[in-house]
């Protein structure tokens, strides 16, 4: 399997090598060159596999050559260990139509643990066999950041400067991060937005003169191996729910798009999916795209859900390269016009093929605490802001399939505002027990390029060191 860069240009790469470039050189992102695809029969054989055997299936094509099943396993089963639920993603059911797919056994209480852990055994394994360095880069709205942190701390090899907004993610979500204390781990609050800091990283990514000096690569979902690990519980979740038999039907709280990207192309590859439905707080540009065409960029509104509060949504790039029949000139001269005045306009023949598959939603706070408030009262379940707008989401939707609503975060990752909207003040599991009175390490600076490249570069091991 090789992969191709949706802008175009770069010169196309293997597993491993993507795995470890991130972005393209070219400033695109990587896509498989062909979607791998299943037949009926061979979802069928995945009803009753455990998670990693399903993971092994479901990401062998992708993997190609570089290396064998017997291995793929070997760090799947490695990365999952440390899940605190023997299912790793079990499903919750909620009522005759709806059901909760928990993604937060992982050692952070975030769905970001699941490609994470699985991403990190990836790191560690091609690292230690070339001997090579990686510095990574990344940005959070709060739940990558500590997956990455969690994933890589103390490994060998690896360096992760981690950017996040200062002021703009929970208490817990900063300390998930900022208590890890490994020498290898640099925490950056900058003064900015989400996407002030994603901008960043992408313009470190595209310094030639920076990128030059270190081997830089991502852990944003701008991996594609962060993506291919987050397709596999789609299937997990559809095959316990009757497919290939019938059609199942999925609600993703989305910001970055990446989440429900996996779920479209779970679908490419024969996953009968009837729906999937983008769920958008107030930050809605993604909702915005598909209902109305406009791909505009607007004020960041800080929410109670702020792994949410984005508006220029990196992954959409990855299904306008589809949408643009894989043409990477076009979709490149698209995201040139779309960074120059921050607004793009989806064609109607676009849009029809997007509502082949997608539709979406915006769920305000109102809304999303009376979701929240329907969970804990009629079902019994507390879960957190995002998870309660997939939910709202989910509960407006037409039809009579299986509706699965991602369970994206524990609730005791945003105790107050799950605390405001239930009255019910969720506590902490065991295994993170004490996180509030660990000593923090982290630096703000603003969020200006020159000065976090010159932070960065103080410290980041150059490419050619020794």
């Amino acid at each position: 399997m090789d992969y191709q860069s949706t802008r175009g240009s770069a010169a196309p790469l293997n597993f491993e090598a993507v795995t470890l470039a991130g972005l393209a050189t070219d400033g695109g992102l990587y896509v498989p060159s062909h979607w791998p695809q299943f037949t009926a029969e061979e979802i069928s054989a995945m009803v009753g596999l455990d998670y990693v055997e399903t993971a092994v299936r479901v990401c062998r094509p992708f993997v190609g050559d570089v290396f064998d099943e017997r291995t793929l396993r070997t760090l799947l089963t490695r990365a999952y260990s440390s899940f605190s639920h023997a299912a790793v993603v079990p499903l919750v059911q909620l009522d005759q139509r709806h059901w909760l797919l928990e993604l937060f056994h992982g050692p952070t209480l975030a769905f970001k643990d699941v490609a994470m852990q699985a991403l990190g055994q990836l790191f560690e394994r091609f690292l230690s066999a070339s001997g090579r360095h990686l510095t990574v880069i990344g940005a959070t709205s709060g739940d990558t950041g500590s997956a990455a942190i969690h994933a890589l701390a103390g490994r060998e090899g690896v360096e992760v400067f981690m950017l996040h907004p200062e002021g703009r993610v929970s208490d817990v979500q900063r300390r998930q991060m900022t208590t890890v204390l490994a020498p290898n781990i640099h925490n950056i609050a900058i003064k900015g937005s989400f996407d002030d800091a994603q901008a960043l990283v992408k313009a470190m990514f595209n310094d030639r003169n920076f990128s030059a000096r270190f081997a830089l690569s991502a852990v944003n979902s701008i991996n594609w191996a962060r993506l291919m690990f987050q397709v596999v519980y789609y299937f997990y979740a559809a095959v316990r729910l009757g497919a290939p038999q019938r059609a199942i039907a999925f609600s993703v709280p989305t910001g970055n798009f990446g989440d429900v990207f996996a779920g479209y192309v779970a679908s490419r590859m024969g996953l009968p999916i009837d729906r999937l439905v983008v769920a958008t707080n107030e930050n809605d540009i993604l909702h915005r795209a598909l209902s109305a065409g406009d791909y505009s960029v607007g004020s960041v509104s800080p929410t109670q859900s702020p792994s949410m509060d984005i508006q220029v949504s990196s992954n959409f790039e990855r299904l306008l390269f589809d949408l643009h029949g894989r043409d990477g000139a076009v979709t490149a001269a698209a995201m040139r016009g779309f960074e120059t005045s921050k607004s793009m306009a989806l064609t109607p023949a676009m849009r029809a093929e997007a509502a082949g598959l997608f539709t979406s939603a915006r769920v305000d706070s109102e809304a999303m605490g009376r979701t929240l408030r329907w969970a804990q009262d009629k079902c019994g379940q507390l879960i957190d802001p995002h998870t309660a707008i997939g939910l709202a989401a989910a509960r407006e939707q037409p039809g009579t399939a299986p509706m699965v609503t991602l369970a994206t975060a524990h609730p005791a990752k945003f105790g107050d505002a799950v605390e405001r909207a239930s009255g019910v003040r969720p506590t902490l599991p065991l295994r993170v027990q004490g996180l509030l009175d660990r000593e923090e390490r982290y630096t703000v600076l603003p969020a200006d390029l020159n000065a976090i490249e010159t932070w960065v570069g103080a410290r980041a091991r150059p490419r050619n060191a020794a």
